[in-house]
């Protein structure tokens, strides 16, 4: 098994400041517009984006959201042990606000396909947007694209991207991994 980093810490910083960017681009004050990090990779992005935004932009108010999709998934019945859900926190009303979700790596585009059904549940958003920090575009299963990416990444499916975060893996880098 051999690994490749993709992204070192610096250039996740960078890709962080663009996405940033990006984000004010679209979203300027951020009034009606609203973060959602999907569990539980995605929860890091987001706290990382949210941060970026009111430290170094001065966006002064930045609503934050993580959404569990565990139960609608459409494979959680397919493992042999029972799956452990993630909290679900969302104390903000989604209807019609813009609605960015975030997540780690987009591969097959089945966590947000569930991420859409979930959110439901909420109310109705205006308008949904996906962020990403990696983007497998060769490996999709649904026609879903992200609004926003940090990196684009040609990985075959034996290959497994996988995002490291210093809070949580104790550095931040992202790898390819053959198996």
């Amino acid at each position: 098994m051999s690994q490749k980093v993709l992204l070192n810490a610096t250039e996740i910083n960078i890709a962080l400041h663009r996405l940033s960017c990006q984000l004010i681009e679209n979203h300027d004050t951020f009034e009606n517009t609203v973060l959602i990090g999907i569990q539980p990779r995605g929860i890091f992005l987001a706290e990382r984006l949210k941060d970026v935004l009111q430290k170094e932009y001065k966006i002064k108010k930045v609503q934050l959201g993580y959404l569990d999709i565990t139960f609608y998934r459409d494979d959680f019945r397919r493992s042999g042990k029972p799956l452990e859900a993630n909290t679900t926190k969302i104390d903000f009303i989604v209807e019609d606000k813009k609605v960015v979700f975030i997540d780690d790596v987009l591969y097959t585009g089945r966590s947000i396909r569930s991420a859409l059904t979930a959110i439901q549940s909420f109310g109705r958003p205006l308008e949904i947007e996906l962020l990403t920090l990696i983007d497998r575009r060769f490996s999709r299963h649904l026609p879903i694209q992200p609004d926003y990416r940090g990196r684009q990444v040609d990985a075959i499916n034996y290959e497994k991207v996988k995002v490291c975060w210093k809070e949580n893996d104790g550095e931040d880098a992202v790898y390819l991994i053959e198996k």
